[in-house]
């Protein structure tokens, strides 16, 4: 039995390094890798150098936490697969102009919750949003759980995977969008600002909410209204209220 057919892959892993190594080659799009801390042997080098090449995330890990995930010979490595494929925000802020289009733009800073994430997905798509944009580490996975939950707007929606957040948004600055990030410690209501612009929202995690460095380049920081005992909305709900009130300001103009 050679190393391709005693691995596995599952929809969503890939274990072993023969069978990820031509996974990568196959241009399968894989989300991460877990790698077992000071893994070696003749195929190592190769595996690191396409991970490398095409950027993957990864990390390293104890081998516990690998024999935790499966109980096959995964070799010390085991990738996650992703459900969709990743399209580059370079491209798809041109072409939304190309066609005439105002940009309504979603990055999630630091969203990890599958269930979250398809949720912030199914009303992005619903209301028209154009793109999500999501960093290489520290978003949620896009898996089965994820594509359920958006109820399919993920094969609907591109998702652009960014290495450095920053950088991209400069580069959407630089591309005429006004950078609105939501926190509770803004003074500006999300109903008091123009959506009617090229905007893209920036929604953070519910515990940690968005980047201080992310509101500093912001254009504005706008807050939703809480009545009640409770501290937080959940993101998906408060994604909901800041890109519906893009679409409402958006048809009033029109």
């Amino acid at each position: 039995m050679n190393e391709t057919t005693k691995n596995s892959s599952t929809e969503n892993h890939i274990y072993g390094i023969r069978p990820l190594i031509e996974s990568i080659k196959a241009g399968k799009e894989i989300d991460r890798v877990l790698i077992q801390k000071g893994l070696k042997g003749e195929l190592f080098p190769e595996l690191f150098d396409l991970i490398r090449r095409f950027q993957i995330p990864f990390q390293n890990v104890p081998i516990e936490k690998l024999n935790r995930l499966t109980r096959k010979n995964h070799q010390g490595v085991v990738a996650f697969v992703s459900s969709i494929t990743y399209q580059p925000i370079t491209e798809i802020v041109p072409a939304i102009y190309e066609l005439g289009e105002v940009p309504l733009i979603l990055i999630l800073d630091g969203v990890t919750d599958v269930r979250n994430f398809g949720a912030v997905a199914r009303t992005a798509e619903c209301a028209g949003v154009h793109a999500i944009v999501i960093p290489e580490q520290g978003a949620a996975q896009i898996n089965a759980d994820a594509m359920k939950t958006s109820a399919g707007a993920l094969n609907n929606i591109p998702v652009s995977r960014v290495k450095n957040l920053n950088e991209t948004i400069d580069f959407l600055k630089n591309s005429g969008l006004q950078m609105v990030a939501a926190t509770e410690k803004a003074d500006l209501f999300y109903n008091d600002i123009n959506l009617t612009v090229p905007t893209a929202i920036i929604m953070g995690a519910e515990d940690t909410g968005v980047s201080p460095a992310y509101i500093k380049k912001s254009d504005v920081s706008v807050k939703i209204p809480i009545l009640g005992k409770t501290d937080s909305l959940n993101v998906s709900v408060a994604t909901a209220i800041l890109v519906y009130e893009a679409v409402r300001q958006r048809r009033t103009v029109i």
